[in-house]
């Protein structure tokens, strides 16, 4: 009885997730129809919940290798960034003035919540070609990432010293490079979805044919019974 008891609830704690991320990923879904698609191969269904549950899988593998290669040096690299920027931190903190101990303390974990998400969105988007998940990858390290980064990087009142100067630069051509491909590849995802989309109406249409050809002969047929 507890275990069916506890499996209800772990249950309905799963549905209670799901039910708050769909939103977030509808969200996503029409971010990247918006931004990524081309204006003349979309339509009003593309991107829908249905489609995305009936589309059969294509041959075609459009993720990006670079990206999945770039993804799995990060998750390598961002321990020894976070590291270092703890042990920068501990030296040059009695010299910091009050408010950028505040600020430094804050990015750091800001960017280490943020990237643990980030990275979790860009294998699941990149290796499920998922279109939802890739978007928030992009998202996340273009709004927020990069622009963090770019501050521990540039501010000097920060006291930067030379282990983190190098560990941000790193992390900078990281977001970078991980930012410029997926890009790329969402516009090359989301146009492949819009194209496999417009088939599969085109392989609907097809099948009618024959149906409504059919209804057409039975019809002259019977007409030339009767007379």
């Amino acid at each position: 009885g507890n275990c069916l008891c506890t499996s209800n609830i772990n249950c309905l704690i799963h549905a209670e997730k799901m039910a708050l991320l769909e939103p977030v990923r509808q969200r996503l879904t029409a971010f990247s129809r918006t931004v990524f698609a081309e204006t003349n191969r979309t339509g009003p269904g593309i991107f829908s919940g249905e489609y995305f549950n009936n589309i059969s899988p294509g041959n075609e593998i459009i993720s990006s290798l670079p990206l999945q290669m770039s993804l799995y040096f990060n998750v390598f690299f961002f321990p020894f960034w976070w590291v270092s920027e703890v042990i920068g931190l501990q030296l040059k903190y009695p010299v910091l003035q009050d408010f950028y101990k505040f600020i430094i303390i804050t990015i750091v974990i800001l960017m280490t919540l943020i990237e643990i998400i980030r990275l979790y969105l860009g294998y699941m988007g990149n290796l499920q070609e998922k279109v939802p998940e890739l978007a928030g990858f992009w998202l996340l390290s273009l709004l927020l990432q990069l622009p963090l980064i770019l501050f521990l990087l540039l501010n000097e009142g920060i006291e930067i010293l030379p282990l983190e100067r190098a560990v941000h630069i790193v992390f900078t051509l990281f977001l970078t490079f991980e930012v410029a491909v997926a890009f790329m590849t969402l516009k090359r995802m989301v146009n492949h979805l819009a194209t496999r989309f417009h088939m599969r109406q085109f392989d609907d249409v097809e099948d009618l044919r024959p149906v409504q050809g059919n209804r057409e002969t039975n019809v002259l047929w019977g007409t030339g019974i009767k007379t």
